[in-house]
């Protein structure tokens, strides 16, 4: 039999192992929360204690709670983005009238084959989009704004709980973000200054796991030890192939990425079809997001899984 100050050390011991195994020898005291789209003109230290409450009464289910050390950062670009928005001259499908520049042209593209892949994800059939087109005679294209239209209103209709005008805005943001060097450029420095070589734990909505993923492939210096991404659309074949070649950054320890089968623009999981990147991302499909566009982050944050996955992620 051990005696006690045998036994101590042994625990001792394997808890320092426990520690090392995960590429850190003490609790994590920084998180850092990165936001989407369409946070404009909102109060980031609102925001961000709306994020850490919903963690806080996800976690208080299993009697958990934050350490009061605990260090939260909330990079705020909400306003950034859409200053950008308001001097692009980019017209969503509900908003054009006529063809219009090359960069229109383009966008349209873009829209065309994102609201495509959703279509065939959220499980909206030709019969659907056909109803909303109507006995139109054009030719339908990605160049098409009234068939793009058609798509998302039957997206709208059948495809889950965001509405055409949110889908439409949503694939406007993300197009300026990927498209533009300067939009992403800003966009990742206001992130980026939110980071430092102190161990992290980041958690990114939406728009912002394209931005958290995009900040961290590049920063190398950084320490990551885990990358929790929520609503991430990512897995989108549209979004995903600017962003290549993708990689798993290699300043991140570990990815974990959770998703609602119901939310229309985090449908593709993060798996070896749709972001094949070496080692795999763990992928978990069982949130049931609450809120209305089954998106939001309250819907998420909220969850008892991710909270805990964030949780452990810390100690």
């Amino acid at each position: 039999m051990l005696d006690r100050r045998t036994f101590l050390s042994l625990v001792t011991a394997i808890a320092f192992l426990r520690a090392t195994a995960r590429g850190h020898a003490a609790p994590i005291s920084k998180i850092v929360f990165v936001h989407g789209r369409s946070q404009q003109g909102l109060d980031p230290k609102v925001l961000k204690k709306e994020w850490t409450d919903e963690l806080v009464a996800a976690l208080a289910i299993e009697n958990h709670t934050l350490s009061t050390g605990l260090d939260i950062e909330f990079p705020y670009y909400g306003d950034a983005l859409e200053a950008f928005v308001q001097q692009s001259t980019l017209q969503v499908p509900s908003q054009v009238h006529s063809r219009g520049s090359g960069q229109q042209d383009e966008f349209m593209a873009f829209q065309a084959q994102l609201a495509t892949e959703l279509v065939v994800g959220a499980g909206v059939t030709d019969a659907q989009i056909d109803a909303e087109y109507g006995s139109n005679p054009k030719q339908r294209g990605p160049l098409n704004w009234e068939w793009v239209h058609a798509i998302l209103k039957a997206l709208d209709k059948h495809g889950g709980g965001m509405s055409a005008s949110a889908i439409e805005e949503f694939t406007r943001d993300v197009y300026l973000y990927l498209t533009s060097d300067v939009v992403r450029e800003e966009i990742n420095k206001i992130v980026l200054a939110s980071m430092t070589s102190e161990p992290t734990i980041v958690v990114a909505h939406s728009l912002g796991s394209v931005v958290a993923y995009d900040v961290l492939r590049k920063a190398g210096s950084l320490k990551v030890p885990t990358l929790v991404t929520i609503g991430c659309p990512l897995g989108i074949r549209a979004i995903r192939t600017p962003l290549s070649p993708i990689a798993y950054p290699n300043n991140v320890s570990a990815w974990f990425n959770a998703y609602d089968t119901r939310d229309v623009v985090a449908l593709n999981p993060l798996d070896s079809a749709n972001f094949a990147v070496t080692p795999p991302i763990e992928n978990y499909s069982g949130v049931k997001n609450g809120t209305s566009n089954r998106h939001g982050i309250s819907g998420y944050l909220g969850d008892p899984t991710v909270a805990r996955r964030i949780y452990n992620s810390l100690q």
